[in-house]
C-alpha cells in the first residue's frame, strides 16, 4: 500500500501527546512535515519526533504535493482557513477541536467537504466519555430509564480565579471565537448519546476579572468570554439539558453528567471514573461496560482506516461539529441578549 504522507501545522500539547506519536505508531503512515507558530519551534518538534521537514507557513504544508493529508492542531481560529484550503487541495483533513470560530465558518467546512466527498474530514472528538458511550447508549435504547426528564453536566476548572494572570487563549475571542470554557466539548457527549439537537436555549454568564494582561504582556485588554457560564435547553419531548462551565473555581471540583428519568438515573462522575445506576425501588450500583463496549483514544487510527478502507467517520464528523457549533453561538446569543430564549 502507498505510504500517506501527513503534514502537521499546529503542534500544542494535544498534538504532541497524541497525534503525532500516534499517526506515528501506524505501519505505513509516515509524517513529513511540521509547521508550528515560529520557525524554532518548530524545529523542536521536528527534532523531538525525528519529523524530515519542516515548513515556515501553513499555506506551504497545504500546497505540498508530497503531503497527502493535514493534521491541524493549532487554536480554533486557524481550523476554518486551514481545512478549506487542505481539502480544496485534494487532501485529507483531521483537525483538533473545537471545530470553528462560530457556526458560521463550520458550515463553510461543512460544504467544503461536501463539495470533496472523497476525501476524509474528520474532528478529533470529545474524548472524557469513551470508555462508557456505547454502555450508555444500550440503557437509553432499553428504555429502563422511562421518560427522560432531565440531563445535566457540570464541570468546574480554577483557569480564570487569578486576575493577576494573563489572557489565555480560551479567553480570547480572536482566538477561540464564540467556544467558551468547555461548554462544546461537553455539549458534544450529550448530542452523541441522544442523536437529536434541543429546541432552544437560555444562557447567563459572568467575567469577574473585566480587563486581562494580553499575552504579551504589553497592554491590558478587556475580557469577552465568560469566566463561568449556565445554559439550559428544552428538547421538543420536554426533556431539559441544564449545563454548568465554570472556570473561577479551586480545589477538586465537579466533573459529572446525571441523566434522569421517570424509572432510572444514571450519573457518570468523570473524576471517580464510575458509571452509576439507581432504579425506582432499587439501590444506587456501578455499571461495568461490558469488554466489547469499552471504548478508548482511536482517533489517528480511525483517520487512516477511513482514508485506506474507507471506513465511515463516527467520532467526529463535520456534520456533529456544525450541531454542537449551533449550540455554542447559541449560548453567545442568548448571553448577548440579557439571557433571552433562543432558537436552535
Amino acid at each position: 500500500m502507498k505510504k500517506l504522507r501527513i503534514g502537521v501545522v499546529g503542534a500544542g500539547a494535544n498534538t504532541r501527546l497524541r497525534h503525532i506519536p500516534g499517526l506515528q505508531a501506524i505501519e505505513g503512515v509516515i509524517v513529513e512535515v511540521v509547521c508550528n507558530r515560529s520557525e524554532a519551534s518548530s524545529r523542536s518538534v521536528a527534532e523531538a519526533f525525528s519529523i524530515p521537514r519542516i515548513a515556515n507557513v501553513w499555506q506551504d504544508v497545504v500546497a505540498d504535493p508530497d503531503i497527502d493529508a493535514i493534521c491541524i492542531g493549532t487554536w480554533p481560529y486557524l481550523h476554518a482557513p486551514i481545512t478549506i484550503a487542505a481539502l480544496e487541495a485534494g487532501k485529507h483533513v483531521l483537525t483538533e477541536a473545537r471545530m470553528a470560530m462560530n457556526a458560521g465558518e463550520g458550515e463553510a467546512m461543512l460544504e467544503a467537504s461536501l463539495n470533496h466527498p472523497e476525501l476524509v474530514a474528520q474532528i478529533v472528538p470529545s474524548p472524557f466519555t469513551l470508555k462508557w458511550d456505547a454502555t450508555i447508549k444500550r440503557i437509553l435504547e432499553s428504555g429502563e430509564l422511562g421518560e427522560l426528564r432531565e440531563l445535566s453536566f457540570s464541570k468546574a476548572l480554577g483557569m480564570n480565579v487569578d486576575s493577576n494572570a494573563p489572557l489565555n487563549w480560551r479567553q480570547d475571542r480572536k482566538l477561540s471565537g464564540n467556544n467558551t470554557l468547555m461548554l462544546g466539548i461537553y455539549y458534544e457527549v450529550v448530542q452523541r448519546w441522544l442523536g437529536v439537537e434541543p429546541e432552544r436555549l437560555l444562557a447567563n454568564g459572568a467575567v469577574f476579572t473585566k480587563q486581562r494582561r494580553s499575552g504579551s504582556g504589553k497592554e491590558l485588554v478587556d475580557v469577552e468570554v465568560p469566566e463561568t457560564i449556565d445554559v439550559l435547553a428544552e428538547y421538543e419531548n420536554g426533556m431539559r439539558l441544564s449545563c454548568h462551565m465554570t472556570g473561577v473555581e479551586l480545589g477538586s471540583g465537579s466533573d459529572c453528567y446525571v441523566i434522569a428519568g421517570s424509572k432510572g438515573t444514571l450519573r457518570l462522575d468523570l473524576k471517580a471514573g464510575q458509571l452509576m445506576k439507581a432504579l425506582l425501588g432499587g439501590k444506587e450500583s456501578v455499571v461495568e461496560p461490558a469488554a466489547a463496549d469499552v471504548g478508548d483514544w482511536n482517533v489517528e487510527a480511525d483517520f487512516v482506516n477511513s482514508i485506506q478502507k474507507g471506513d465511515a467517520i463516527r467520532l467526529t464528523n463535520f456534520e456533529d461539529g456544525l450541531a454542537y457549533m449551533r449550540f455554542t453561538d447559541a449560548a453567545i446569543k442568548s448571553l448577548a441578549e440579557d439571557s433571552a430564549w433562543v432558537s436552535l
